[in-house]
């Protein structure tokens, strides 16, 4: 087959559209038609539907997008890892972890990350879905548990819990609880137990509604539910790692305290000699042991 008609045809089969694949190649609407026509009349066979809203693609067209996706990720890989040959860090690095632990933890350390590789470029995905490495949907995870999947190297950076905590100005105009029951007085910021978050957290939050609450606000990720709590709304329940960026937050009810959720790092096999990836694990293992350090140094005070 023609390589660059193959390519062509990826392109409007990702964006749906002559006119957007053309925007994309810089090629006229007319240029890129002509190309997909060529290559269904190689293949004696119809790749799309046409109709007014765009391009969908037959089963057949179904079937070749399914090979030139494998071809795209393949070629991806391979010019990843020759411009990895490099002594030098440079080029995007994809990283995908949760919303919390990408608002809350890493991205306000990044700064530390760019003074050392200026000419890094991060692309930071946050979200709960898995992303599938090996397909490199992504370069590295920071994930709340250990990848499933195969042909990874995994890390494990540390344990985190969730916990509760409120503001001194909350805590000074609605009392202080001490005891678990005593939560019932007081209004409950947290993940809704419906919304993608660690077991471990999902299972706190359970146990805490089991009290009657008078007054909850839910939100989707942790960074939402710190925004209630800095703004005096309620308890709500966070990870630790909040304390090292956010000082001034109280815990309350020591005691009540999700089970221990491992933070792992992982990225596929073949980015195992990448100086990018390599570069990124070596910030986050050395910003670990930073924390880890803090934490230890505020349980002596």
């Amino acid at each position: 087959m023609d390589w660059d008609k193959l390519r062509i045809f990826h392109a409007v089969a990702d964006a749906g559209s002559l006119t957007h694949a053309g925007d994309k190649l810089n090629l006229s609407q007319s240029a890129v038609s002509r190309q997909v026509r060529g290559l269904e009349e190689m293949l004696n066979t119809t790749l799309f539907h046409r109709h007014a809203r765009g391009l969908i693609l037959t089963e057949q067209g179904e079937l070749l997008f399914d090979a030139t996706s494998a071809m795209s990720k393949r070629l991806d890989t391979a010019s990843a890892r020759i411009r990895d040959s490099e002594e030098e860090v440079f080029g995007e690095l994809r990283v995908t972890t949760t919303t919390g632990f990408g608002t809350l933890w890493l991205a306000p350390r990044l700064p530390k990350l760019y003074e050392q590789y200026p000419d890094l470029k991060v692309d930071l995905m946050l979200e709960e879905r898995v992303l599938d490495l090996p397909m490199r949907e992504a370069d590295v995870a920071i994930r709340m548990k250990e990848p499933s999947q195969a042909d990874l190297i995994r890390k494990k950076l540390m344990m985190i819990r969730m916990c509760l905590f409120a503001t001194p100005d909350y805590l000074a105009e609605y009392g202080t609880p001490n005891e678990i029951e005593e939560i019932e007085s007081h209004r409950l910021i947290c993940q809704n137990t419906n919304s993608d978050q660690v077991g471990a957290g999902r299972n706190l939050v359970q146990h805490l509604m089991t009290y009657d609450i008078r007054s909850t606000l839910t939100v989707n990720n942790y960074f939402g539910v710190l925004q209630g709590v800095l703004n005096n709304l309620g308890i709500g329940v966070l990870p630790d790692y909040v304390t090292e960026d956010f000082p001034d937050l109280v815990r309350v009810i020591p005691d009540v305290e999700s089970a221990d959720v491992p933070v792992f790092l992982a990225y596929p096999e073949e980015l195992r000699h990448s100086q990018r990836v390599a570069a990124f694990k070596d910030f986050v293992q050395e910003e670990i042991i930073a924390y880890r350090k803090q934490l230890r140094e505020k349980q002596k005070i």
